[in-house]
């Protein structure tokens, strides 16, 4: 028993002590750095009361634990790449400095080198926080019901088909429908959005969702592994592994300029000697400070860290680049194409109108004709029987008979009457036109579709729908417009639909009846014209468009395929993002520039200073690796909304 105790105690103590390097391990640059500062300054006081060997040997310390984690990189990266990098530049010059006996501003060189690699990790481990935080929301279990009996399996072993059992309190754990009960859901994990939304029978929900009101079962629709939950964390993987142009550049600049660098370094130790007449001690002197500021570490660390911060801000804000690139081009956009249905508009018919004839009151008129809708899945009978239950607060009822005339309507019969319920020609042309005193036209002309009600031989009520611009739409038109975007929409539907959409949207132009390959061949004409163009859809058939235009945005509530061909995704369906998005490239671009010119200024100012003798070791350290942090903070910035 006593040894059983030991053993569990040992396991207990493993446990811990593994969980607290694991917590530490982020911080384990910055812990090393630290050290090193502690082991300067004890080196520099040490060195201070004469104590020689041990203020060496403080300093060779400090080198080992401030350089080893750069050390390493730079090795490993120079055998991989067969290219020598910043990394290598640094230690040469640290051990340079050592050599000639300027031992603290060696130490100090790594030590602020060590301070700006630790500050370059907490960029990186800040853009990956979204992500740590989504995939900490994914359950690992679910609770199976299969002929009334219950079983908890690991999500991985749910298939499209199976039910499962959600109660309140516990998160989805993959997408599906709700076949029994209604519920309330989070859905602030996927959307952003911080208002629940009630969900009912049939309908939709997706993993990662938090259900916090009623018990629902749910038939799985797809495998954990394709969930929209999971292409969240998949687009945002891509986006941090995806570099953009600029940054390629200064990567394949690094190892031309180093090599520069070194040669220069080499022809300084021996040159200024004979043609100037410095002594070999000056000489080498001048060629260690030209081997410290002459390091491009400002330079290389002008753009990543932005650009992870910006890709940062971007999914903080439910705005997902795909790549770095994506993100840079966006500053250029001349020219934005959005499809209609789904994008500027909600994409579900919704009532906008409702005549019915005096004789008859509203409430009895909505009943009959909700009544005879709810026998039909076509997406405007849908509609309207939504309106009406929304309009009333009585049961519907079951008309004797029921006919669908496809193409038409309805024919339904209770009450020894017989009800129609279509289009104008269903019901009868002349007589629809003269309803309403020829309201039914006025009506049509604003882009309405008509439904009208028929009793016997005579019609009694008109019903207008629409699919609705969104709330938002005309806002974020007007936002891209005052930032001298051209904006076209691309529809399929008819002219007269097309017109009232784009004239109630704000859009600059539009063009209807586009099929997919209409509206990839005005993509190309977009481009000839506009050179950089987007291109904002969610269908199928927006998927050719979204790949012909420079930059393709996707709607998140779209299609996977709409999802998987767009560079940047809208989580939350708020167009006005795009706004925000562009904002956001352009903040990036700009601190990128701020970054670039005055990295270059630093180097080209320490160079100068150090063939004119002015600059001394300890300040060409300072100036060169201060300009990096500062680099890297400036960077940081764009971790802010604004």
């Amino acid at each position: 028993m006593l040894e059983e105790a030991k053993i569990l105690d040992n396991v207990k103590v493993t446990e811990k002590n593994t969980r607290f390097l694991q917590n530490i391990k982020p911080y384990s640059e910055l812990i090393a750095a630290i050290i090193c500062g502690i082991l300067i300054t004890f080196g520099w006081l040490l060195h201070r009361f004469n104590i020689i060997e041990w203020s060496i040997a403080s300093y060779i310390l400090a080198y080992v634990i401030g350089g080893f984690a750069k050390a390493k990189e730079g090795i490993i990266d120079t055998i991989e790449k067969k290219e020598l990098n910043v990394e290598m530049l640094m230690i040469m010059a640290a051990i340079g400095s050592a050599i000639i006996g300027y031992w603290t501003e060696g130490a100090m060189l790594i030590f602020i080198f060590a301070v700006s690699g630790a500050l370059e990790t907490y960029t990186m481990n800040k853009s990956h926080k979204e992500l740590s935080s989504l995939m900490e929301l994914q359950p690992e279990e679910a609770l199976r019901v299969n002929a009334g009996n219950e079983e908890r399996v690991h999500v991985s072993e749910l298939v499209v088909g199976d039910l499962i059992l959600i109660k309140p309190g516990e998160r989805v754990p993959s997408d599906g429908k709700i076949i029994k009960g209604q519920t309330t859901l989070d859905e602030s994990a996927i959307t952003g959005e911080a208002i629940p939304v009630s969900k009912f029978s049939q309908e939709e929900i997706f993993a990662g969702t938090v259900n916090l009101t009623g018990s629902i079962t749910v038939e799985i629709t797809k495998p954990s592994n394709e969930t929209l939950f999971q292409k969240i964390i998949q687009l945002v993987q891509s986006a941090q592994s995806e570099k953009s142009p600029s940054q390629l550049f200064i990567e394949r600049f690094e190892g031309t300029y180093v090599k520069v660098i070194l040669s220069i370094v080499l022809v300084m130790m021996f040159l200024p000697h004979f043609l100037l007449e410095w002594s070999w001690n000056e000489t080498f002197y001048r060629a260690m400070i030209l081997l410290v500021v002459a390091s491009p570490c400002a330079l290389v660390a002008s753009i990543m860290p932005a650009t992870l911060s910006a890709i940062s801000n971007g999914a903080k804000h439910g705005i997902l680049f795909k790549g770095g690139v994506h993100l840079e081009n966006l500053s250029n956009l001349k020219a934005i194409a959005f499809d209609k249905t789904g994008t500027l508009t909600k994409g579900k018919p919704t009532v906008t109108n409702v005549l019915i004839h005096e004789e008859f009151s509203n409430e009895e008129i909505l009943r009959v004709i909700a009544s005879i809708e709810s026998h039909s899945n076509h997406p405007l009978a849908q509609a309207i029987v939504q309106f009406a239950k929304n309009e009333l607060h009585c049961e519907l009822f079951d008309p004797e008979s029921i006919e669908d005339v496809p193409g038409w309507g309805v024919k339904a019969f209770f009450n020894n009457s017989e009800w129609l319920v279509g289009k104008a020609g269903f019901v009868g042309v002349e007589e629809a036109e003269i309803f309403a005193n020829g309201q039914a036209k006025e009506l049509a002309s604003e882009g309405k579709t008509i439904v009208f009600l028929k009793k016997d031989n005579h019609i009694i009520a008109l019903i207008a729908l629409k699919d609705v611009v969104r709330e938002e739409t005309k806002l974020a038109i007007d936002q891209l417009k005052e930032k001298g975007i051209y904006t076209i929409m691309l529809t399929g539907d008819s002219q007269k639909t097309a017109k009232a959409i784009a004239a109630e949207s704000h859009v600059d132009d539009y063009v209807a009846e586009c099929l997919p390959e209409k509206k990839v061949e005005e993509l190309k004409n977009l481009k000839n014209k506009f050179n950089t163009v987007a291109m904002v859809g969610d269908g199928i058939n927006d998927a050719p468009a979204l790949a012909t235009a420079n930059i393709g945005i996707a709607m998140g509530e779209g299609t996977d395929v709409a999802l998987e061909t767009a560079d940047i995704v809208l989580m939350k369906n708020d167009l006005p993002k795009i706004a925000e998005a562009i904002h956001l490239s352009k903040r990036m671009n700009r601190i990128v520039k701020q970054n670039i010119v005055f990295s270059i200024s630093v180097i080209m100012l320490l160079i100068s200073s150090n063939f004119l003798q002015f600059l001394e070791l300890p300040l060409g350290v300072i100036g060169h690796e201060g300009s990096t942090i500062l680099v890297i903070l400036n960077s940081l910035r764009l971790l802010r909304s604004r």
